[in-house]
């Protein structure tokens, strides 16, 4: 009997240890789990959720990895086209070269007359690989003349790991971009009205010169089931894999979400759309000095000049944030004679942290003459 009771006890105890290791086990996984997710965020290889008009980031994964990124190549395409293109509705003759190009297609005929605009929808609603083409040959001269272009237009922006080898997207071992690039690439894409205008267009028409008509249809979903949502361009290849840009545009915050090689690229980059706008607003980060003060003066007509700002400036930020803001005045004492109006005399610098937000010039409001002998017999010239 009392052998048969240390046996039963003897297995309690063990039981009890295994069912402690193994919650502990669970509880160490489910710790793992929750974190990874908090951290990851997405499915996508790499994503980039940013703020266009000030570049800050909200969301991101990898974002500096240099990755493929398919047809989403063509907001490069379409920005370097608009920029640099003198006349974008003149029609011109569809070249042989542009005939025929692998992948998605606007079926170009060798001969038939269109313009680059016409081009431009047609590369940015349906992913025209020949489009993109022919509109490398029309403002470039040629196609590599017009990638040189693209990659120029690149380092411009301020892009870190991107470069283009084709006006399109298909897989290449040099061509690559980062989601962060790509995300800083459309933000400034979106500063153009004309790029806008076409990429948050849902259906259009282009017409040849010789009557032919095509009617587009945007590929961009999310155009029609996400409120602001106002572009930009999908992309697919077997190494890219699903992607997307993503741009939306509530109570004057525009963002911009990059996905790539992602399976749900619609779903992630609605979620991550929608809770930037959840979790951010647009703040307006000069009015908490809207400066306005007065400067002394010596030798002049007046003991004070006034002086302020004229710029603003707004900021992506979270509640939590808001009162994190601070300011750096940088004012002399005080000005030897008189000053002319708008003469810059000092600066505001704002911080989030350590990160400058924004500088402002500070300048006077006013004109005041100085007190000298000269300004004095001028005075008597100008009553004469």
């Amino acid at each position: 009997m009392k052998k048969t009771k240390s046996v039963i006890a003897f297995s309690f105890a063990i039981m009890f240890v295994l069912t402690a290791l193994v919650g502990a086990f669970l509880g160490c996984f489910m710790l793992v789990t929750s974190t990874v997710t908090s951290a990851q965020g997405s499915s996508a290889k790499a994503m980039c959720t940013m703020e266009a008009s000030t570049g800050r980031v909200l969301y991101a994964k990898n974002e500096n990895a240099k990755l493929p990124m398919a047809s989403t190549t063509k907001i490069m395409t379409a920005i370097t086209a608009i920029e640099n293109c003198k006349d974008l509705d003149e029609k011109f003759e569809i070249s042989p070269k542009a005939v025929g190009i692998s992948g998605t297609s606007i079926y170009l005929r060798k001969g038939e007359a269109l313009s680059v605009r016409d081009l431009l929808y047609g590369l940015m609603l349906v992913s025209g690989n020949d489009a993109s083409v022919a509109i490398g040959e029309r403002v470039g001269g040629n196609v590599k003349n017009f990638v040189e272009m693209m990659n120029k237009t690149a380092i411009k922006i301020g892009t870190k790991n991107s470069h283009f080898d084709n006006t399109h997207g298909l897989d290449s071992k040099t061509h690559y971009t980062s989601a962060y690039d790509l995300a800083l690439i459309t933000s400034y894409a979106l500063s153009n009205d004309t790029f806008r205008e076409i990429v948050s267009t849902k259906n259009t028409k282009i017409t040849t010169v010789e009557g032919k008509t095509r009617y587009l249809k945007n590929k961009n979903r999310l155009l029609n089931s996400l409120e602001g949502c106002n572009g930009v361009k999908t992309g697919f290849t077997d190494d890219a894999g699903r992607c997307l840009v993503a741009s939306c545009e509530r109570d004057g915050m525009q963002l911009v979400s990059v996905v790539l090689n992602c399976g749900p690229m619609f779903e992630e980059c609605a979620t991550l759309l929608e809770k930037g706008f959840n979790e951010y607003e647009m703040v307006e980060v000069t009015k908490d000095y809207d400066y306005s003060q007065y400067l002394r003066l010596e030798d002049a007509r007046k003991e004070f000049v006034k002086v302020g700002t004229k710029g603003s400036y707004r900021y992506p930020m979270r509640e939590e944030e808001k009162g994190k803001i601070t300011y750096i005045y940088k004012l002399p004492e005080k000005i030897e004679g008189g000053v002319s109006k708008d003469k810059v005399v000092g600066e505001i610098s704002t911080y989030y942290g350590n990160d400058l937000l924004f500088s402002e010039k500070i300048y006077t409001m006013e004109e005041v003459r100085s007190n000298t002998i000269l300004e004095k017999l001028k005075d008597i010239f100008r009553k004469w």
